[in-house]
C-alpha cells in the first residue's frame, strides 16, 4: 500500500522514498532502479565530472518514471555549464546540496525541474526557502559522506518547525529501514532520503568489497572528521565534514590530523594508490551510522518495498492503538 504524503504528490511518486544522490555510486542503473520501484532516484553529479554525466543521462531513454539529479552547489559553481547537461535530461528535480542555490535556481526553475535543496541548520533552510526551493531536505549528521554536526532528531524537528508546512520536508541521515521511515513521518517529515542503504544493493556502483565492509559493519563503526578529506587533498568548506567506515587508515591518523597536513603529500599519493587499487584498509567506504541496520545486498527495488511495508505496517499498528490518531498520513504529517 503506497504511503501518500506531500513529498509523493510533489514529485508523482508512489513511496515516499528518495536515492541520496552519492557521488558516482548513484549512477543511472541505481537511479532507474529506485524510481521504478515507485521510489525518486536522484543521480550522484557530485563534484561534476563531465564525460561521466553526459554519459549517464543518456541513460535514461526509455524510463517512465521520475527522476532527478543532484550536485554539490560550491563544486557546481566552478563548472556551471554542467547544469545545462543535467537539464537536458529532463529530470523532475535538481538538487543541491552544500552552499547557496540561489545562482542556480532559476535556471533550473525555468525549466520546469523542481529544485531540492538539502541543509544541516535553520539559516540554510531559509536560505533555500528564499532561493525557491520546492522541497526541502534535512540532514542529520549520522549520514554518510559530507555533513554537519546536528543529529536528524533535532535538525528534521527543527525544519519542519521552520518550514511550517511551505514545502515537503525529507529527512536524511541514519535511516535503513521501515522504523526510520514511520519514525520520521511521525516527526513531521514526508519522507526520507537513503544512501547507505542502497550503497549496499546490487544495482549500486560501487567495488563488491566496500558493499560487503558495509554489511559486515557494527554499529558505532563510522567516523566524522576531516581525515579522508586531508587524504586526498580535498577539503571542504566549514561545517562541512565527512563520515565513513573506521578503518585501519583512519585509526592511524584520528587525532593526528595536523601532523597529517603535514605530511599530505605523501599520504595522499599512498591514499589514491591504495583507492585504486581497491584497498579499502586505507580507502574510505563512505557511510553512514545506519551500517548497523544493513546485513544484505539485494535488488534496489526490494530495499524500497520492505522499508515502505515496515513502515505501514507499524503506522497501521499505531492507528489500530487505543489512541485516537489521524485517518491519514497526510494528516498526520500536517
Amino acid at each position: 500500500m503506497p504511503l501518500r504524503t506531500p513529498l509523493t504528490e510533489k514529485l508523482g511518486i508512489d513511496h515516499p522514498v528518495l536515492l541520496a544522490p552519492m557521488d558516482v555510486v548513484a549512477d543511472a542503473r541505481l537511479v532507474r532502479a529506485v524510481s521504478s520501484a515507485g521510489g525518486f532516484g536522484i543521480l550522484g553529479g557530485g563534484y561534476g565530472n563531465r564525460t561521466w554525466l553526459a554519459q549517464e543521462t543518456a541513460k535514461f531513454g526509455g524510463l517512465h518514471a521520475p527522476f532527478g539529479i543532484g550536485f554539490i552547489t560550491w563544486s557546481l559553481a566552478k563548472q556551471p555549464e554542467l547544469l545545462d547537461i543535467a537539464l537536458a535530461a529532463k529530470p523532475a528535480a535538481v538538487m543541491l546540496s552544500f552552499g547557496d542555490p540561489a545562482r542556480f535556481a532559476p535556471a533550473i526553475k525555468s525549466a520546469g525541474a523542481l529544485l531540492i535543496c538539502q541543509v544541516q541548520d535553520e539559516a540554510m533552510a531559509a536560505q533555500a526557502l528564499a532561493a525557491g526551493a520546492d522541497i526541502l531536505i534535512a540532514q542529520g549528521t549520522e549520514a554518510g559522506g559530507h555533513g554537519a554536526s546536528r543529529t536528524t532528531l533535532d535538525i528534521v524537528a527543527a525544519i519542519v518547525d521552520l518550514a511550517a508546512g511551505r514545502v515537503p520536508l525529507v529527512a536524511a541521515g541514519g535511516i535503513a529501514d521501515g522504523r526510520g521511515l514511520a519514525a520520521m513521518l511521525t516527526l513531521g517529515a514526508d519522507g526520507v532520503l537513503l544512501g547507505t542503504r542502497f550503497y549496499a544493493s546490487e544495482e549500486a556502483n560501487g567495488a563488491g568489497e566496500a558493499k560487503r565492509r558495509i554489511c559486515a559493519a557494527r554499529a558505532g563503526e563510522t567516523v566524522r572528521g576531516i581525515i579522508f578529506d586531508l587524504s586526498r587533498n580535498n577539503v571542504w568548506p566549514a561545517p562541512f565534514t565527512g563520515r565513513c567506515l573506521i578503518n585501519d587508515h583512519a585509526r592511524r591518523w584520528m587525532g593526528r590530523e595536523v601532523e597529517l597536513l603535514q605530511q599530505v603529500a605523501g599520504v595522499s599519493a599512498d591514499y589514491m594508490k591504495a583507492r585504486a587499487e581497491g584497498n579499502f584498509d586505507v580507502a574510505a567506504v563512505i557511510a553512514g551510522e545506519a551500517v548497523g541496520l544493513i546485513h544484505d545486498i539485494p535488488p534496489a527495488g526490494e530495499i524500497v518495498e520492505r522499508i515502505v511495508a515496515e513502515a505501514e505496517q507499524i503506522l497501521q499498528g499505531r492507528r489500530n492503538s487505543s489512541r485516537p490518531l489521524p485517518n491519514s498520513i497526510e494528516e498526520e504529517v500536517r
